[in-house]
C-alpha cells in the first residue's frame, strides 16, 4: 500500500541541530517568525498532506486528466483540494509579503514541496510551478506587471507555467521558432506552439499566466536572440479583474506513463496578447531564475518519492510473512517470519533510508544558502552562498532524482509480484518517478552543466565553495573522538573527488569529450561525496547529544550514518576507476559498430 506519514523529527533535526546556528538569524530572524511558529506550520502542512492529498494519489492515477474542446478536466477531488490549499495560504507561504505571500524562509518550500510529492506528485506541479513563476516576474519584469500579477498569483487565484520546449527544440532553445511582434501600446503580439507544458490548461486556477519563450523579428540567432513574455489565459483588467480572454489554446494533453493527474498540454499561441518580461534579447537571463528553481524541487521532488517509495517498502517488510529468519525463528507464533528479517531486505532498506535522510540534509543545507544570499550584507558571506547553490542545483537535481527512481524500483522489488499489480500503489511510484530525471533538463544535461560550466566558472570559484566547506571541517576535526571511526571515509572520498576534478580539469582542455565523457561519473562522486560530508556532520552531532536521547533518535542516526559510509560510500571507489581510466572507449568507438546486425 501508499503508506507515508511526514518526516518531521528528521526535518527538526535539520533545523534545529544540523543547520543550528547558521539557520537562526537567517530563517528565523530575518523573516520574523519563531522556531515554535515554524514547526506548528510544519505540522499543519504535514497534515494537509497526509490527509488531503494522500488519499486523491491513487484514484488520480487512475482517473488522470481529460480532455474535451480545448479543456482540461482534473482528477475527481483535485479541485477541492486546491480550494482548501489557496484557501489556507500554501500558495504564498514562502513568497514575499510585499505581494501578499507569508514571507516564510525558502527552506519550508523545501520541507513542504517534499511532502507535496511524496502525498501527491502530480497535484505538486500546479502550485510547485507557480511559486517559480512569481520568482521570476519579481526578479525581471516591471513594476507594473509585478503590481498586477504577483498578488493573483501568491494567492493561488491564478497559476503560473514555463513554456520553453517546442517539437523542434528542446534542450538546445536557440532553434525557437515562436515569434512576438511589437505592437504600438508596447504589447507584442506572440504566435508560436510550445508542448510538454506542465499546467498549460486546467480547472484549478480561474486564470493561468504562461512565461513564454519566443524571438522578435529582428531578433539576433541562436540563443542570443530569446526574450522572454508573459501571456495571460485571460487578460486581467488594471484592477485586477478578468477581462476578455487571450487567442491562446490548448491543442491537446500527453497520454503519459507517469503524474497522470497533472496536465502536460501542447498550447498554441495565436497572436495572443504578450508583455515582454526583462530585457530584449535577454529571455533565458530571466528564465533561469525559474529554471533554477524548478531545478532544486526537481531534486526535492526526486527525495519525495524516494521517501515514500522507503515508507511503503517498510510498511510491506515488516507486514509480509515468508520463510525464517536464517538464526532461528524470530515470530516463532507466526507461520513465518515478517521479510524484514532477511539480510538483504535490511540492507536495501537501509540503502533507501540513508540516502533519502542524507539527501534531505544536503537539500536543506543548500535552501539555508539561497536565504543567506537572500539577506546576508557580507559581500563575501553572500558571493559564497550564491556559488554554493549554483554548484550544487545540478547535482542536486540529477542525483536526487535519479535516487527517486531507484527507491521506486526497489520499492516494487520489496513487494515483488505484488509491487508489480497496481492494487497496492507502488508501481505508480515507479512512473511518476521517472519524469524527474527527464524534466527541466535531462540529468545528462545537469552532468554537462556541471563539468562544462560550474567546474571552470570564475576560474574555478563555484568549487571552491564546496571545497573549502569540507576542507575547513575536516581540517578543524582532526583530533574530534566522536569521527575517529567515520571521518576516514570522508577524507578519502573527497581525497577521490579532488583527484577526478583535477583529472577532468586537464584533460577536457586538450579534448572536449575527455571533460564530457565522464560527466554523469563525476556528478555521481560528488553527490556522493557531499553526502559524506552530511552524514558525518550528522554522526558527530549526534554523538554529542546521546546522554538526551530516551527514544533512541540518535543512537539510529549514527548507525544509518555509518552503514551509509560503509556500504553506500564506497561506489566512489568504483566512480574514480571508470573516470581515470579515460572515454576513449567510447568516444572513439566507431559509428557502424552500433549496428545490431553485421549481415
Amino acid at each position: 500500500m501508499q503508506s507515508y506519514s511526514a518526516p518531521l523529527n528528521d526535518m527538526k533535526f535539520i533545523i534545529e541541530d544540523f543547520l543550528n546556528s547558521g539557520a537562526e538569524d537567517t530563517l528565523f530572524k530575518q523573516n520574523d517568525i519563531e522556531i515554535e511558529d515554524f514547526n506548528f506550520i510544519l505540522d499543519e502542512s504535514s497534515k494537509f498532506c497526509e490527509e488531503i492529498l494522500l488519499p486523491l494519489n491513487q484514484s488520480g492515477d487512475k482517473e488522470g486528466c481529460t480532455f474535451e474542446n480545448g479543456k482540461v478536466k482534473t482528477p475527481k477531488g483535485f479541485k477541492d483540494a486546491y480550494k482548501q490549499f489557496v484557501e489556507s495560504g500554501w500558495q504564498g507561504a514562502a513568497l514575499d509579503q510585499k505581494y501578499g505571500g507569508q514571507g516564510l524562509p525558502y527552506i519550508f518550500n523545501v520541507f513542504f514541496d517534499e511532502m507535496i510529492t511524496s502525498s501527491n506528485m502530480g497535484f505538486g506541479n500546479y502550485p510547485g510551478l507557480t511559486g517559480n513563476a512569481f520568482e521570476a516576474i519579481k526578479k525581471s519584469a516591471s513594476d507594473d506587471l509585478k503590481d498586477l500579477y504577483l498578488p493573483k498569483l501568491a494567492t493561488g487565484e491564478w497559476s503560473g507555467t514555463m513554456n520553453l520546449t517546442e517539437p523542434q527544440c528542446g534542450t538546445d532553445l536557440g532553434l525557437s521558432k515562436a515569434m512576438a511582434k511589437p505592437q504600438e501600446d508596447g504589447s507584442y503580439k506572440l504566435t508560436g506552439t510550445k508542448i510538454f507544458i506542465t499546467g498549460g490548461e486546467q480547472d484549478l486556477s480561474e486564470n493561468i499566466i504562461h512565461l513564454v519563450l519566443a524571438r522578435t523579428p529582428d531578433a539576433p540567432k541562436g540563443i542570443k536572440g530569446i526574450s522572454l513574455f508573459l501571456v495571460p489565459k485571460i487578460i486581467p483588467n488594471k484592477d485586477g479583474s478578468l477581462g476578455e480572454e487571450n487567442s491562446l489554446s490548448c491543442g491537446s494533453i500527453e497520454d503519459k506513463m507517469g503524474i497522470k493527474s497533472s496536465s502536460t498540454c501542447v498550447m498554441h499561441y495565436n497572436d495572443a496578447k504578450a508583455w515582454l518580461v526583462g530585457d530584449l534579447n535577454k529571455g533565458m537571463k530571466a528564465m533561469f531564475i525559474m529554471m533554477n528553481g524548478a531545478r532544486l524541487m526537481v531534486g526535492v521532488q526526486g527525495l519525495g518519492m524516494s521517501e515514500v517509495s522507503y515508507q511503503s517498502a517498510l510498511y510491506y517488510a515488516k507486514e509480509r510473512l515468508q520463510g525464517r529468519s536464517l538464526k532461528g525463528a524470530k515470530k516463532p507464533e507466526m507461520s513465518a517470519d515478517p521479510i524484514i528479517v532477511h539480510p538483504d531486505v535490511r540492507k536495501t532498506l537501509l540503502k533507501m533510508k540513508s540516502l533519502n535522510e542524507g539527501i534531505r540534509g544536503l537539500i536543506a543545507f543548500t535552501a539555508l544558502q539561497v536565504d543567506v544570499a537572500k539577506y546576508e550584507k557580507d559581500k563575501f558571506k553572500k558571493q559564497r552562498a550564491d556559488d554554493w547553490v549554483a554548484l550544487m542545483t545540478p547535482i542536486i537535481k540529477a542525483y536526487a532524482t535519479d535516487i527517486g527512481s531507484e527507491s521506486a524500483n526497489l520499492a516494487v522489488q520489496m513487494y515483488g509480484g505484488h509491487g508489480f499489480i497496481k492494487d497496492h500503489g507502488v508501481e505508480q511510484f515507479v512512473r511518476d518517478a521517472r519524469i524527474a530525471q527527464l524534466y527541466e533538463g535531462t540529468n545528462g544535461i545537469q552532468a554537462l552543466d556541471l563539468v562544462g560550466r560550474k567546474l571552470p566558472m570564475h576560474n574555478g570559484r563555484l568549487l571552491r565553495s564546496f571545497f573549502h566547506e569540507v576542507k575547513e571541517y575536516i581540517e578543524e576535526n582532526a583530533f574530534n573522538y566522536n569521527l575517529k571511526e567515520v571521518m576516514p571515509h570522508l577524507m578519502k572520498s573527497f581525497g577521490r573527488l579532488q583527484q577526478a576534478t583535477a583529472f577532468i580539469a586537464s584533460k577536457g582542455l586538450s579534448d572536449p569529450e575527455e571533460g564530457a565523457g565522464p560527466a554523469t561519473d563525476y556528478l555521481k562522486m560528488f553527490a556522493l561525496t557531499s553526502l559524506a560530508y552530511v552524514w558525518v556532520k550528522y554522526i558527530d552531532i549526534s554523538n554529542r547529544k546521546m546522554n538526551d536521547d530516551p527514544k533512541g533518535f540518535y543512537k539510529a542516526k549514527i548507525a544509518t550514518g555509518t552503514f551509509f559510509l560503509n556500504k553506500v560510500l564506497p561506489e566512489t571507489g568504483a566512480l574514480m576507476s571508470s573516470i581515470m581510466s579515460g572515454a576513449s572507449s567510447y568516444t572513439k568507438y566507431e559509428d557502424d559498430f552500433f549496428k545490431s546486425s553485421f549481415s
